[in-house]
């Protein structure tokens, strides 16, 4: 997981994810909206940052979320 690399559009899916499997004010999921909207190398680092190191629980279902059946 230390390596996982996403684009802009997974990561404001995976924003939603995150707020609907805990809550909109979540530090994770503000920072990757910031970084959605700048796309900063800054703010997408912060936001990554803050990405891992939400439970591990919530990590997975956020990237099973994302995961399209078809």
């Amino acid at each position: 997981m230390s390596e996982l690399k996403i684009d802009i559009d997974t990561m404001g899916r995976l924003a939603r994810a995150l707020a609907f499997i805990g809550s909109d004010s979540d530090p994770a999921v503000v920072a990757l909206r910031a970084a959605v909207a700048s796309e900063d190398p800054k703010d997408i680092k912060h936001a990554r940052t803050l990405f891992m190191r939400i439970t591990p629980g919530h990590r997975n279902a956020a990237l099973a979320m994302l995961i399209d059946p078809d």
